[in-house]
């Protein structure tokens, strides 16, 4: 079960697996669950005006989680709930002691929504995704209320239903042991986005029944898989021109070369110290050839001839999987219009046009194309030789995530989908601000296939 779905990404992985099928999902908004419900093929339904909504198997519903009735599922033998659910309720939570509530603040519309599945379903194990800042999100104290609320459900199961509504609930309430709570570095997997989440994966405490032994092996296990030791992207990400060109990197090195050199001179357009400083410190290190500055840029060092030979057979091998192997993005048409380039502002391409790849607005301040911006990812532009900067769902001024051919601004939403690993074959619905929102917001679903195998194998061990 998927619970604050959206478009699908944490759930297409688990599908692209081969190990799991998904019987009910669930999201407030209409555009996302539209989207959800055409790619996997789940009879979509929009809760009405009743105060209960009824989850029925093999429907995606719109719908506030807070209104739905988990306890129809219950025959289905739920053995997985994933989900992402939004904690920026955890805000207040554990502060002084004279305002110390426990889970009676707001975010027991929403996180505790998950925690109310558990309660309800009790499945075998559950995974939770959110954005790696609940770490350290109020000093750290959010984030030890949620371990705590997973570990010992039954225990804060009674404080959890004061602030929510709860029907059918089982008053034999187990806790999980949580064998993984860590942020995940997506890149490390092989998706070509520097983007990190944190996961937390918990197994019911019964099945384990106090088998320390198997809870280590198990989290053993997880551990070797998210963290990438199984692979050798931690040192050889993979490449937006490799997923952009569906090509491994040296079938591109003339691509590479005509790319680059398009950047000649730059620095004395821009004419500023900052420009001639980039010129001596990564322009005139280049060597335009495609391996040796792939190596430079990602400052990969020690490597050998077979190590190196062994990385690139897994980029081909990754692009193979993703479906982008042979296909290069800017050649194909898509129904859904995500491959359309957007009209630009004159001043953006502009901009653009002297920021070269890797930079960002910083690189054009105190010239005519300054622009104001406080982080990082204003205007920058991704790099073709590096995994891109995070795809990001909202926001205007320089967030939409920039192509680093210097003909290029804006990357389509197909592009930024590439980054995040959808197949090509994934199809989105709504406006095209409703579908920056899909695709940013969603979990790779290549990352969360290497969290299907994972947790597959764990279902093996505790059966």
């Amino acid at each position: 079960m998927s619970l604050f779905s959206g478009a699908g990404g944490l759930d297409l992985g688990f599908v692209q697996s081969g190990r799991f099928r998904i019987v009910f999902a669930n999201d407030v908004l209409l555009h996302m669950v539209t989207t959800y419900s055409k790619n996997f093929g789940l009879k979509l339904e929009v809760c009405g005006s009743e105060e209960r909504a009824r989850a029925s198997l093999n429907t995606v519903l719109a719908c506030d989680v807070s209104r739905v009735d988990f306890s129809d599922l219950k025959d289905a033998e739920v053995d997985l709930i994933v989900g992402g659910p939004p904690c920026q309720d955890f805000s207040m939570v554990r502060g002084p002691e004279e305002k110390r509530r426990g889970v009676e603040v707001r975010r027991g519309r929403l996180y505790a929504q998950f925690v109310r599945a558990l309660a309800v379903l009790q499945p075998k194990l559950f995974v939770f995704e959110n954005v790696p800042g609940l770490v350290s999100a109020n000093r750290g104290l959010a984030y030890k209320v949620i371990l705590e609320d997973f570990s010992n459900l039954r225990l804060r199961w009674p404080e959890v239903r004061k602030v929510i509504a709860t029907n059918g609930n089982s008053n034999s309430v187990e806790g999980y042991e949580l064998v993984f709570s860590k942020v995940v570095d997506f890149s490390a997997l092989g998706v070509p986005q520097r983007r990190e989440r944190l996961i937390i994966v918990g197994v019911r405490k019964d099945l384990l029944a106090g088998n320390l032994k198997l809870v280590w092996k198990i989290r053993g296990e997880i551990e070797k898989v998210l963290s990438g030791r199984l692979w050798l992207f931690r040192k050889y990400p993979l490449t937006t021109i490799e997923v952009f060109e569906g090509r491994a990197l040296p079938e591109l090195n003339s691509k590479y070369r005509e790319i680059m050199r398009r950047w000649e001179g730059v620095w004395e357009e821009v004419g500023t110290e900052r420009a001639f400083q980039w010129k001596h410190e990564v322009w005139d290190k280049l060597t335009f050839d495609i391996i040796r500055d792939y190596l430079l840029v990602n400052g990969v060092e020690g490597s050998d001839e077979a190590e190196l030979e062994e990385a690139i057979r897994q980029h081909e091998e990754v692009l193979k999987e993703l479906g982008y192997y042979g296909r290069p993005v800017h050649l194909l048409g898509f129904p859904d219009g995500t491959n359309e380039i957007s009209e630009e502002d004159p001043d953006v391409i502009e901009r653009m046009r002297r920021i070269p790849p890797g930079e960002n607005h910083e690189f054009v301040r105190g010239t005519r194309w300054e622009v104001k911006g406080l982080m990082s990812n204003i205007y920058r532009r991704t790099h073709p030789l590096t995994p891109a900067p995070t795809v990001i769902a909202y926001g205007g001024g320089g967030t939409h995530g920039y192509h680093y051919d210097r003909g290029r601004a804006t990357l389509t939403l197909r592009e930024r989908a590439r980054l995040q690993t959808f197949p090509d074959a994934f199809l989105f619905y709504g406006k095209k601000t409703e579908i920056r929102a899909q695709i940013g917001e969603a979990v790779p679903p290549l990352s969360a296939k290497r969290i299907a195998e994972a947790i597959a194998s764990v279902l093996e061990e505790i059966s």
